[in-house]
């Protein structure tokens, strides 16, 4: 930006550059950044950023966060997960040949019961809800657990 179009080309010639003559302006008067949150700067944190400061909940020291992660799925999309060709092989399965889909190697881990299904599939899943087990059971498939 070339010099001409700062702002401090109009102070040029006015002493103190819009800064008054009493208060000076000193490099950092109320201190570098975030200082003073717990004094002199406390009514800016409580007001404008409260609960800034202080701790909550319980600590966890080792967090393994895949020990907790279980993504889930619905029975509805159970066809879309498991891919092409798998619910035309189910319909058309003879009577104790019912197709496997494993869940857990398309990374999902628990099924859950939102849908409808009408054809015998085996699912392979580490959690079924009861609604899921019923469903599948209800269809002529089987629920397997695995860890």
């Amino acid at each position: 930006m070339p010099t001409r179009t700062h702002k401090n080309r109009k102070k040029r010639g006015h002493v103190s550059a819009g800064h008054g003559r009493i208060g000076k302006h000193r490099s950092h008067p109320g201190g570098r950044g975030n200082a003073g949150g717990q004094h002199h700067h406390r009514i800016m944190m409580d007001k404008y950023h409260p609960g800034y400061f202080g701790k909550v909940g319980m600590r966890q020291f080792h967090v393994l966060k895949n020990r907790k992660y279980c993504d889930t799925a619905n029975v509805d999309k159970l066809f879309n997960i498991a891919g092409e060709g798998v619910y035309e092989a189910a319909k058309s399965a003879p009577s104790g040949k019912a197709p496997v889909i494993d869940l857990i190697e398309k990374g999902i881990f628990k099924l859950l019961g939102n849908g409808q299904i009408n054809v015998p599939v085996i699912v392979k899943a580490k959690f079924f809800s009861k609604l899921a087990e019923k469903k599948i059971v209800a269809a002529g498939g089987a629920c397997i657990l695995s860890a």
